[in-house]
């Protein structure tokens, strides 16, 4: 299997010709009888040409299952997934996994068929995509040749990039601002209760980063949601309440204030669990609307994540320090 590193960019790259083909007219039985002894790079479809033009494709499954005396132009599917020849693999290997098909066909600008991409070639194409997602979600690139683009790219592109994401996150710290301000008299009364505050976000912020990483490795390989949401919610719990333990006798000892250490660990048990529930949430809204979750769900994440978690601690932490 060739090397991720080594994965071209476009369907036609991708695309075969070494695979079955077929006229219109051409009968079922007279198909399965020409397979026999071919040298085909992928089977998985019999592409249906009327001289240059593709007019569909009809699966080895369904190829099989048919009656002697069936012609492929009545067995075909003609609402097949057809791709121009410079479309993106990873357009293509999504088209693929939506429609549920086995192969896609390419064509030239003209329309006429160049081939099929084969289920392989695609398979190796999302698992390269998916890694490249989560390298980016963690701050680099895969390969040399992506991270010399990146260093390289003229400052408009780097605009591009990244400021979008640092807007919305500008947009998340002017809300805590006044989140916080609107509670301005209880932390004047207790000074002490501002001292936690950067602990607060920071832990729950590390506790919803690590979910979504490990969410979206799971939608990658297709493991049932349900159950990872359960799991990670009581993850979430469990983890609030050992860094919550941890910090009480921590708060207690330092500074000698009970209801301040009782105050402060129900808060970040409440903001670990909060945390984690966004960073669930998010990836499959994203996914609902047909948009990368590894591009956007993490920084999204982490400005939502943040204004709850100071949103929380406030709430929770004033009533309870201030009596």
């Amino acid at each position: 299997m060739t090397s991720s590193a080594n994965l071209l960019e476009v369907a036609i790259e991708h695309a075969t010709r070494r695979v079955p083909i077929a006229a219109p007219e051409q009968q079922a039985e007279s198909v399965r009888r020409s397979l026999v002894g071919g040298d085909y790079e992928s089977a998985a479809g019999i592409a249906v040409l009327d001289g240059r033009e593709l007019v569909g494709i009809v699966s080895i499954e369904r190829l099989r299952a048919l009656p002697a005396e069936t012609t492929m132009a009545d067995a075909m599917d003609v609402e097949l997934p057809v791709v121009g020849h410079q479309t993106d693999q990873e357009v293509v290997a999504w088209r693929l996994v939506e429609r549920g098909e086995s192969s896609a066909a390419v064509v030239d600008d003209a329309g006429h068929f160049v081939g099929l991409v084969p289920p392989f070639r695609m398979l190796e194409v999302l698992l390269s995509e998916h890694d490249e997602d989560l390298a980016r979600m963690g701050g680099y690139l895969r390969g040399t040749d992506s991270a010399r683009r990146a260093a390289e790219e003229p400052v408009t592109r780097r605009l591009w990039h990244r400021l979008p994401w640092l807007l919305v996150g500008l947009l998340g710290a002017m809300a805590s601002a006044l989140v916080v301000g609107a509670f301005e008299a209880q932390l004047n009364e207790v000074v002490l209760l501002a001292f936690f505050l950067p602990a607060v976000v920071y832990l729950a912020g590390a506790v919803g980063t690590q979910t979504v990483a490990i969410l979206i490795r799971g939608l990658a390989v297709g493991i049932d949601m349900r159950h990872m949401f359960r799991r990670e919610l009581i993850s979430g719990a469990v983890m609030g309440v050992v860094v919550g333990l941890v910090f009480l006798p921590f708060a207690l000892i330092g500074w000698g204030n009970q209801q301040v250490a009782v105050a402060v660990a129900l808060a970040l048990f409440c903001a670990c669990v909060i945390s984690t529930v966004v960073a669930v949430a998010l990836p499959l809204l994203f996914r609902r609307f047909d948009v990368d979750p590894a591009f956007g769900s993490g920084p999204l994440a982490t400005v939502i994540q943040d204004l709850l978690s100071i949103i929380v601690y406030l709430a929770i932490a004033t009533p309870i320090a201030t009596t």
